[in-house]
């Protein structure tokens, strides 16, 4: 080391030898990362010292943490499609990964007035309304909420949405003539924080969609996903 060289801080130290294990292949895709705990033992450094190393791993999208669970390896982040509706479950078998989802709400409703404007109807009529999870080998990679106009889709609520997405029964059911994205960058409220795992400040994907069928608004979504996770990309050419 020359004269004006400056050692690595310990932080550092343990952050190379993650990326070291990385790039190696010691530590691939999904694989479990070191905890703070066994970092910091292994580097006799302090908790403090091992997060800080994990937190500018994460921001730099090399690892994954999710509370509860533990820290992985991120694998590289797929691209969704974005000019295109697809089924949630097809775009993760396109990145190699393995799609199962929860079901967090299927229920029939009255309309709020917020939404019955979204989608042209009157206010207290009923709608359907569903919330999923979608995870890629059990790590949640979008938190999807749907509400569903029942002319378009009278037997949606009797679907098994463990085997199928609702995007696979709607395009199936009522085919989409137009649609409307509408793309922002946002944090997660705390319904959303908690279901997919992540931290209240991790930056998310919000792609909200209206769909037409049979000349009238067929749904309203909102689907969010952990910028760390997953990314939009649309192709669009003129014919």
């Amino acid at each position: 080391m020359g004269k004006t060289d400056k050692p690595f801080a310990l932080y550092q130290r343990i952050k190379l030898k993650v990326i070291q294990d990385i790039e190696s292949g010691i530590l691939k895709s999904n694989d479990r990362v070191p905890s703070e705990t066994q970092l910091a033992k292994q580097f006799n450094a302090s908790r403090m010292t091992a997060n800080r190393a994990l937190k500018e791993l994460t921001e730099e999208h090399r690892i994954i943490r999710i509370q509860g669970v533990g820290t992985f390896v991120a694998r590289p982040k797929p691209e969704a499609a974005l000019l295109e509706i697809k089924s949630i479950s097809r775009e993760i078998a396109d990145w190699g990964g393995v799609h199962s989802s929860r079901i967090l709400l299927l229920q029939e409703e009255n309309l709020s007035g917020e939404i019955a404007e979204k989608m042209h109807l009157d206010p207290g009529k009923p709608v359907f309304h569903s919330i999923l999870l979608h995870m890629d080998r059990k790590v949640a990679v979008q938190y999807s909420e749907r509400f569903i106009n029942p002319a378009v889709a009278p037997q949606y609520l009797e679907q098994d949405f463990t085997r199928i997405t609702p995007s696979d029964y709607l395009l199936e059911t009522a085919p989409v003539q137009e649609a409307e994205h509408v793309i922002e960058a946002v944090l997660p409220d705390d319904t959303i924080q908690n279901a997919l795992g992540i931290e209240a400040d991790a930056p998310c994907l919000s792609l909200t969609r209206r769909t037409w069928s049979f000349d009238q608004v067929a749904t309203y979504s909102r689907l969010v996903s952990p910028g760390s996770r997953y990314t939009l990309k649309g192709k669009f050419k003129r014919q």
